[in-house]
């Protein structure tokens, strides 16, 4: 009997142990969350959004910015650019000069209070200037910006302090793209990799604790604005470089390059993700895609189909995102919502309520895609400041819901967007526009 009463004691004790353990909230380190595969893993979150008024937990002004928040640590990292003199001129093949200071903010993320910044000089020639495009990435007690104008930074994430720091245009002669450098830095095991520009460092990776070259890679006339990616192909971790020119995969410890695929995207607008999708990798760009096998060694991949005007999926903006079924992304030039079939490369449907509003034209409608764990819900962010909780499927799209949470403030095509990428954590989103960043509760009531 004292035996079974010792197990009931030790039960209970391990009982009320388990109740008052603190919950474990998620992080968004980095662009597309902490996989960077645009998946939100979070448990307690409502089954849909009504028409109440959303629950804020704070709102903070912000200055100028395309570079989505990044939330580690109980902190959210927010990069911007007070502007202090020019005209911000949105001109897709024009470059406007301002000037003003890049600046990287540290705020608490319960209260939104500011706990330290880290600013610098910098003078942009871009098109399309408002503010820096890359997410920080969030490694440890380290954080890793890269700002429009190719100043590669790594910062102390306790007091903001510079740890190392590298110039793309100084250090590799590389030329600021036309819509400024995009590609988000990517932390994997002991490197940081970049894609830098200048001749034979389209890929660069360097030390992360140092900022050390290990090696550099590629040329092009110019680097495009994919982001590097990790992927595990025939059995082994490949770095994946989509580039103007064609997709490679490398080596990540050497830069040697294993195989490659032409692909060029007009303008040089090499910018979505590249995905997988089981056995295919699928590759697109403005006006370009292309679904192959997964290489394996000494053999070239198997061309599936390429995608043409009407099929498959144009991207610019959004990198699109994989359930196991279907390909879901937004076709550049329609600004719809699309579902492919990857095995031909044909829309099962498409749809604009998402994005610009079904009967509006105008092209790079924008919304993105951010998928709730292993289910067919998905957090979409529209340029129009909405949150959308929607389901996804080989049905169509149905819409369960949506709220206005920021207004738009920069200018594209005519209209008036917010194109950053927020930020899923702690039950909650994080969302910027030019103006400020709001913190949004997301937990279920």
């Amino acid at each position: 009997m004292a035996h079974i009463s010792g197990v009931v004691r030790t039960t209970s004790v391990l009982l009320l142990l388990a109740l008052s353990a603190p919950v474990v909230a998620d992080e968004w380190p980095q662009w597309r969350g902490p996989q960077r595969d645009g998946v939100w893993r979070e448990s307690g979150l409502p089954s849909g959004l009504t028409d109440r008024e959303v629950a804020i937990r704070w709102r903070v002004p912000a200055a100028l910015g395309y570079a989505g928040p990044a939330v580690a640590g109980g902190k959210v990292y927010l990069f911007e650019y007070e502007q202090s003199a020019g005209e911000i001129e949105n001109r897709p093949n024009a470059r406007a000069k301002l000037e003003g200071q890049e600046r990287l903010r540290c705020l608490d993320a319960r209260s939104g209070d500011e706990l330290w910044k880290y600013e610098y000089p910098r003078t942009y020639e871009i098109s399309y200037p408002s503010g820096p495009r890359c997410t920080p990435t969030v490694d440890s007690d380290r954080v890793y910006v890269l700002g429009a104008e190719g100043d590669l930074t790594c910062v102390s994430t306790g007091d903001g302090s510079v740890v190392w720091s590298k110039s793309f245009s100084t250090d590799y002669g590389a030329k600021t793209p036309i819509w400024g450098h995009s590609a988000h830095p990517l932390v994997d095991g002991d490197n940081l990799y970049c894609v830098v520009g200048g001749e034979g460092s389209i890929a660069v990776a360097f030390d992360k604790m140092t900022g050390q070259e290990k090696w550099r890679a590629l040329s092009a006339n110019e680097p495009g604005y994919c982001p590097p990616t990790m992927m595990t192909i025939a059995g082994e971790q490949q770095l994946i470089i989509f580039y103007p020119r064609a997709i490679a995969g490398m080596n990540p410890a050497t830069g040697e390059e294993l195989w490659s695929v032409p692909i060029e995207p007009s303008y040089g607008m090499s910018i979505a993700q590249p995905l997988l999708a089981d056995d295919r990798l699928f590759i697109s760009g403005y006006n370009a895609s292309v679904c192959f096998g997964l290489p394996s060694p000494g053999k070239e991949p198997e061309i599936f189909w390429a995608g043409k005007p009407k099929t498959s999926i144009s991207s610019s903006n959004v990198s699109p995102i994989y359930d196991g079924e279907l390909i879901y992304g937004v076709d550049a030039n329609d600004s719809a919502l699309v579902a492919v079939d990857p095995a031909s490369g044909q829309r099962l449907w498409q749809t604009k309520t998402p994005t610009v509003g079904e009967g509006s034209r105008g092209r790079h409608g924008t919304v993105f895609l951010v998928r709730q764990g292993e289910t067919d819900r998905y957090w979409l962010f529209s340029e129009k400041g909405d949150l959308i909780l929607a389901k996804l499927g080989r049905a169509g799209y149905e819409e369960l819901g949506r709220q206005n949470i920021l207004s738009t403030t920069s200018g594209a095509f005519g209209r008036t967007v917010v194109w950053s990428h927020p930020a899923f954590a702690d039950r909650a989103v994080f969302a910027r526009n030019d103006k400020e960043i709001v913190c949004v509760d997301l937990a279920a009531k």
